[in-house]
């Protein structure tokens, strides 16, 4: 069997602090090389229980260093697990393969952003850490990002719905259009041959009834709150359930910190 990488590097345990480890692989999806940002949660000698992986994805301008150096997601988790609110689970934080401003997540002509995150991450995550995925695989996933990484988490749900166990997204991102408010790149970059595949509602409509629980949220200043808001009522009009809540704050890493435990803690009731 061929390995999963041609390469992978994995940073040096005597280096590492606070469960982080850092990882970079070598992907055809990508063309190249790929950052991964690992925590994992203090565990007993003795475990044999297969841990869920939750995949978060940063927005525009960011890269896989973004959720835990701006939000600090590694100590938000580690709190709720030491409380009791949070089972174990392995959080990956990858780049978005560092395209433009901003991949989207989505296919590229020469890169395939979409295949890096739902096919290569769960995958290095596996060889990272063999002893918590057993038989090489992720068995259960979660999905969760801020405005572009929103939508890449939303989209990707979407479509691959038997893929994914939960998603929720941060002040996301609901189209491709949307892109245009972020990057200077023009919106003919992130057009897909089938216009469905750049819509998060046109996704979870054609795979409405694979769908699995879907929560999402935004500030009450946020440039994106319309564009969540028409989401949930069109999402609540065609009888597709899901949990949306708006909270105040804007577009913004104090927002994000904040509310990526109300993602955790939702991937925790239905893990």
């Amino acid at each position: 069997m061929n390995p999963p990488f041609r390469t992978i590097r994995v940073s040096d345990p005597r280096f590492n602090s606070e469960g982080l480890r850092y990882v970079t692989v070598k992907s055809t999806n990508l063309a190249g090389r790929g950052d991964i940002t690992f925590w994992c949660p203090d565990l007993p000698d003795n475990n044999q229980e297969p841990l869920p992986l939750v995949i978060l994805l940063h927005g525009v301008y960011g890269s896989h260093w973004a959720w835990t150096h701006n939000a600090g997601v590694h100590r938000t988790a580690a709190r709720l697990i030491r409380g009791g609110q949070m089972p174990p689970m392995v959080l990956a934080m990858p780049s978005d393969g560092l395209w433009g401003d901003g991949s989207g997540y989505l296919p590229h002509p020469q890169q395939n952003f979409e295949r890096w995150i739902i096919d290569d991450v769960p995958l290095a995550a596996a060889t990272v850490f063999p002893e918590l995925f057993p038989n090489g695989a992720v068995s259960t996933l979660f999905l969760t990002g801020l405005s572009m990484g929103g939508f890449g988490a939303l989209r990707l749900t979407a479509k691959y719905p038997e893929r994914v166990r939960g998603v929720y997204g941060l002040s996301s991102i609901t189209h491709a259009d949307q892109m245009s408010l972020f990057v200077e790149e023009p919106l003919s970059a992130y057009r897909q041959p089938d216009p469905v595949n750049e819509s998060v509602l046109a996704l979870m409509l054609q795979n409405r009834e694979r769908l699995p629980p879907i929560g999402f949220d935004c500030g009450t200043e946020d440039l994106l709150l319309e564009h969540n808001r028409a989401l949930h009522r069109a999402l609540t009009s065609h009888g597709i359930p899901h949990t949306y809540l708006e909270w105040p704050g804007g577009h913004e890493w104090p927002y994000w910190e904040r509310h990526i435990e109300d993602a955790l803690l939702f991937f925790s009731k239905i893990s």
